[in-house]
């Protein structure tokens, strides 16, 4: 598989290869119609319906779409196309030829693209059903389980699987083993019979182990599935009016060490294996309303923003893998980023308002689960205000300098607490980045409302625990270099599962099991012999020979 290729993660269903876009009323159907030759490398086929990145890609694409161009969608309908086959899962050839890392990043961004149907599910008011016709296996089964209700065909033959350990000696790396015992709360023996059965499970079985909900004859599935979609429209509580706001191509020039947006810039030190990501604040103030929000669509401040800066994100996780450190940086009027909060706040009952507010969500979860160390760097003249601070806190380490620098005439750096900074942005864990940075100390953390607003210099922002380090001119210069080259020196493994380890403090979620756990051990699976070896299950999938295992459990 072709290592050196830019990944593009922009995409718009004109240009869709997998799927298709239907709507009607409150209904949308997204139909997956995979094309066996449009993999994005070469080397393998995409037949049954199995997916790569570049299906996945088109997925994530749709499901932001559906959420922003479609406030009248309330239910969306999970189908296929092809016949007596849903979906036969992640593409085994695409799996046995990636590299390492691809094999990682492609199983996290999948992971995140489904938890934005349920997050979609949850907080937009758009309910996701899947129609299973004929076989729904590994990550197929994965993508059912990602929706709120499972309608199965009862033909005899279709059935739901996960064959991932039988058959290939690996995991399901979709959420799968999770989304079965947490979400369906199948019983454990159950679990094992059935992630242990090459054929999977069909009818009433199924139903009785909570692996669907429901079965349908050929003869009655269309009127099931239309009696189901009337009742979670009816349920929803999506109001959205009107056009919705067009997600036009962003505006982006990728160089050799520079990547640059209308609001981002990424510039790249290969030599330090470093990326700095330059964001910049707003230089106009919000609408009056929701509507005007609306009437400046994507071309908005925030929302805007929010696309460059993920776009940016996976950018770098897929195509420069050599890169270290990201070192965030903000320039702007911490003031005007207050204004846009307190925008979104008072206006939060609007349809747009909410998307908006959700997808800052997902973002600053994105850079919370990428891969890399993470450093924020708050200078004179930044703006670390609300939403902007919550990437101070979603990093591993933050310095701040105290004063100003020589001949710079930037306002000293501050930073500003507000609403937004105590719970509108969860992590993974499913609290605050700051009640995550203060698990031990709730006094802090309650200490920290009462100076809401105040901009806080940087001796205030060490005190009350913002920040990890600050430094005055003398030796700012000094201990930024100082910290980009110990970490240049460490072992990228090492500090990969550190950070990991220390990201994600507190309460346990399903999310966090399906990144920590899964991603874990899905990680140390791909080394094994045993899977990618060559005489492993992944290479010898289809050949008509049986692999050969190292038979000691490790």
């Amino acid at each position: 598989m072709a290592a050196s290729m830019q990944i593009d993660f922009q995409t718009d269903p004109q240009n869709y290869k997998h799927w298709k876009l239907d709507f009607e009323g409150p209904v949308a159907t997204l139909t997956m119609d995979v094309d066996e030759k449009g993999g994005l490398f070469e080397g393998y086929e995409l037949k049954l319906n199995s997916y790569d990145l570049g299906v996945d890609i088109e997925l994530a694409d749709a499901l932001q779409r559906l959420r922003f161009e479609h406030p009248e969608v309330k239910v969306v309908l999970l189908r296929s196309a092809k016949e007596r086959m849903f979906c036969a899962g992640a593409n085994i050839r695409m799996l046995a030829g990636a590299a390492h890392d691809h094999k990682v990043n492609f199983c996290k961004f999948t992971n995140e693209t489904r938890n934005s149907i349920e997050d979609a599910s949850e907080v937009s008011g758009q309910k996701y059903i899947s129609v299973v016709n004929g076989t729904a296996a590994g990550g197929g089964y994965e993508l059912a389980l990602a929706t709120d209700h499972i309608i199965l065909t009862d033909d005899g033959s279709s059935a739901v699987s996960l064959p991932e350990v039988p058959l290939l000696a690996v995991l399901p790396g979709t959420g799968g083993l999770t989304r079965v015992t947490d979400k369906r709360k199948v019983r454990r023996d159950r679990a094992d019979v059935f992630c242990t059965t090459e054929e999977g499970v069909r009818g009433k079985r199924a139903v009785d182990w909570r692996l669907v909900d429901e079965t349908a004859p050929n003869s009655r599935l269309d009127e099931a599935v239309a009696e189901r979609a009337r009742a979670f429209a009816e349920q929803s509580d999506r109001v959205g009016e009107g056009p919705g706001v067009s997600l036009v191509p962003l505006d982006r020039t990728i160089g050799d060490d520079v990547v640059q947006y209308s609001l981002v810039s990424v510039e790249i030190d290969r030599a330090g294996g470093v990326a700095t990501i330059s964001i910049n604040g707003p230089d106009a103030p919000p609408p009056a309303d929701g509507d005007g929000l609306a009437e400046l669509g994507a071309g908005s401040w925030t929302l805007k923003l929010a696309r460059e800066l993920d776009d940016a994100i996976l950018h770098l996780r897929f195509n420069e893998t050599e890169i270290g450190l990201l070192e965030l940086k903000t320039a702007g009027d911490p003031a005007a980023v207050l204004a846009w909060d307190a925008f979104l706040a008072a206006n939060s009952g609007h349809w747009l308002v909410r998307e908006v507010v959700h997808l800052w969500k997902r973002v600053l979860k994105r850079v919370d689960l990428t891969s890399r160390t993470i450093s924020a760097v708050i200078e004179p003249g930044s703006c670390f205000a609300g939403t902007l601070a919550e990437l101070a806190f979603a990093a591993d380490r933050s310095y701040m300098l105290i004063g100003t620098l020589d001949q710079d005439n930037r306002p000293e750096a501050s930073m500003t607490l507000n609403g937004f900074n105590f719970g509108t942005y969860p992590m993974s864990n499913g609290i605050s980045r700051l009640e995550t940075r203060f698990l031990g100390e709730p006094e802090s953390f309650e200490t920290l409302k009462a100076h809401e607003g105040e901009a806080l210099d940087a001796e205030q922002a060490d005190e009350l625990g913002l920040v990890t380090f600050a430094f005055d001119d003398i030796d700012w210069d000094d201990e930024i270099r100082i910290f980009r080259e110990e970490r240049a020196s460490f072992s990228p493994d090492g500090l990969t599962a550190m950070e990991a380890n220390l990201r994600f403090a507190g309460p346990e979620t399903m999310e966090t099991k399906i990144f920590g756990r899964l991603t874990a051990w899905q990680n140390w699976v791909f080394q094994r012999p045993n899977a990618v070896g060559e005489e492993g299950a992944l290479r010898r999938y289809g050949s008509g020979q049986k692999p050969t295992y190292d038979r000691r459990r490790v």
